[in-house]
């Protein structure tokens, strides 16, 4: 099998294993992930295998996954941000800064909007109000109609009023 022939079918499975995982058929869905990956390994089948396996509440699988992704592509921004987020979920929130702030940095990524809702967030639990609304703001500003963003400011405008 020719590498283009491997990368095609690897991403034919990605494909399906998505519509897998957007059905909600999680263990259908990380076998074809493994099977693509197993092809034609890339950080977005990674990535995606990941989001499952935090669908499944196996978050530390989930972060093996992202890191995994960031080894074949540090410049894919997404496994940072998932990272953060699977932090956030473990509770540890100040270590999920950084993957935060890695996101932002990535050079390839497709909304920017999202690390910064995160790192919204973990400020505000944190109570550091003036940086999360900072942060939704700027998330606002990369995607103006982004509820969560918006919502964001709303609640942080109400603590400091």
């Amino acid at each position: 099998m020719t590498e283009d022939s491997r990368r095609q079918q690897a991403e034919d499975l990605f494909h399906q294993a998505h519509q897998l995982q957007s059905d909600g058929r999680l263990d259908e869905a990380v076998r074809l992930y493994q099977q693509s990956i197993t092809l034609f390994p890339t950080a977005e089948a990674h990535t995606f295998l990941g989001w499952t396996y935090s669908s499944m509440d196996r978050l530390d699988d989930a972060i093996s996954e992202c890191r995994l992704a960031i080894g074949i592509d540090p410049d894919f921004g997404n496994p940072y941000n998932d990272i953060g987020a699977y932090l956030v979920q473990k509770g540890q929130i100040d270590e999920a800064i950084p993957w935060f702030e890695q996101a932002l940095d990535a050079p390839r990524y497709e909304s920017y909007c999202f690390p910064h809702v995160n790192l919204g967030r973990v400020y505000e639990l944190k109570r550091m109000w003036v940086r999360a609304l900072g942060e939704y703001r700027r998330a606002a500003t990369e995607k103006p109609d982004y509820g969560p963003a918006l919502e964001g400011m709303a609640r942080i405008r109400g603590y400091l009023n």
